[in-house]
């Protein structure tokens, strides 16, 4: 079969795709960065498109014209300055439905979440029941699936977080350390993505994933702690209430861009636990793999404790850049004529107080920038150019300002440590 699978460049997405293609189906994926799509995953056909701006059924027939099947593993925890909940999870859906209504497409799989509970009222699960709702209302043939807390051999998001957790050194600091949750392997969740292609499930299955286990918090992040290979360390529960300036900094990083899974919507969504309803009529036909089992099944190597190590010091790097930066280029600033006296033996005053001016405004922008999800690479790399460029122009133009303890590059010799943070910074930044 031609399957076009939505969110096909993320965590489940790539995983179901590559199965689908195992499977012997022809696999197209949208994606953002088509080029980069099939560098990563040659064996997928990609097309470029942006789900948020494909909220009318016309932009969906000529794509759907050349599939029968459409599986929908796209999703977005909270808005933000790269994801808007409304348009990708419910108004293109709506568009989806339509446009198949009219292309007559086989069937759509449909990868949602449990959405009653305690957060049922964030916008991630509202987005998420209104267009599960407009599908079994839609008449088209249709699976939806739930799956519980997804684990694999990659991380992203949560399962990130819960690896990170799992590394800190001595303790382990947990928020709602007791709630309960079940787990699904990712590969579990792919292999009932195929049997639904190949219709071994009814039009209209509603069905939860989840490996049968029940783990608290505090003892799925242990069992990672195992998997990581690190001596036991003892839970220290932290009360919500302190918990909540993280959730409001996560959230306002989040409207520039960064994905934290600390956001009020996911401990909203933990304050209950992740549990899956235990009344389905239809079950997929394998075993699912409990938590212990998806995590032996792939032993640890040293790249994951690495990962988790740098996962919460990736935050705190660009956050002292951007500190950094920024009052370099604002202290000058409280008196421009004495920080431009350096200059005067090369230029007039006025345009070395224009040039001192000039060179604080870059510092501060550069340290705003890289707080800007979609500009934080080129901010890096403008950090790594500018030092080099202060370093190199000062040296050759006035030697002994290195012996000046208050001289303009004294301030190099912390960015050059600085510039090891960059350099570690610009290796983790990709969040995928």
């Amino acid at each position: 079969m031609k399957i076009l699978i939505l969110g096909a460049t993320g965590f489940i997405g790539s995983v179901v795709a590559a199965r689908l293609g195992a499977d012997g189906h022809m696999v197209t994926g949208l994606a953002r960065n088509p080029g980069r799509a099939h560098i990563k995953y040659p064996s997928t056909s990609w097309i470029k498109a942006d789900l948020a701006t494909m909220t009318d059924p016309s932009d969906w027939l000529a794509l759907l014209s050349d599939h029968q099947v459409v599986v929908n593993c796209a999703g977005a925890l909270q808005d933000g300055l790269s994801d808007d909940l409304s348009a990708t999870q419910e108004r293109a859906m709506l568009a989806l439905y339509a446009a198949a209504a009219q292309s007559g497409t086989e069937l759509i799989v449909q990868i949602s979440a449990r959405t009653d509970g305690v957060g049922k009222e964030q916008p991630f699960l509202t987005t998420k029941r209104n267009a599960d709702e407009a599908l079994a209302a839609s008449g088209l043939n249709h699976v939806i699936l739930r799956p519980a807390l997804v684990l694999g051999r990659n991380a992203h998001g949560g399962t990130a977080l819960l690896r990170a957790l799992a590394a800190m050194p001595c303790i382990l600091p947990l928020i709602h350390a007791q709630s309960p949750i079940e787990t699904v392997s990712v590969d579990d969740v792919a292999a009932t993505v195929s049997e639904a292609v190949t219709g071994q499930f009814p039009s209209g299955a509603d069905i939860d994933l989840a490996g049968g286990d029940v783990l608290t918090l505090g003892e799925l992040v242990t069992l990672h702690r195992n998997w990581l290979g690190l001596a036991p360390a003892r839970i220290v529960p932290i009360p919500v209430v302190l918990a909540k300036p993280v959730t409001w900094v996560a959230d306002i990083a989040g409207r520039f861009g960064w994905r934290s899974p600390l956001r009020s919507t996911a401990m909203a969504v933990m304050s209950e636990g992740v549990l899956s309803r235990h009344h389905m009529q239809h079950r997929p036909s394998q075993r699912l793999a409990t938590a212990a089992e998806i995590l032996n099944a792939s032993p640890s190597g040293i790249q994951d404790l690495w990962s988790a190590r740098l996962y919460l010091l990736k935050p705190l790097m660009i956050a002292g850049l951007a500190l950094f930066w920024m009052l370099s280029g604002i202290m000058p600033l409280l008196a421009p004529i004495t920080a431009s006296r350096h200059f005067l033996p090369f230029m007039s005053p006025g345009m070395a107080t224009t040039l001192t001016i000039a060179t604080c405004l870059l510092d501060i922008a550069l340290g705003t920038l890289v707080l800007v999800r979609p500009f934080a690479r080129a901010a890096l790399y403008g950090m790594l150019v500018v030092t080099l460029a202060y370093l190199t122009g000062g040296t050759l133009l006035e030697p002994s300002l290195w012996l000046d303890p208050l001289g303009p590059l004294v301030k190099v010799l912390p960015s050059i440590l600085l510039t090891v943070a960059t350099l570690a910074t610009l290796a983790i930044l990709e969040e995928r």
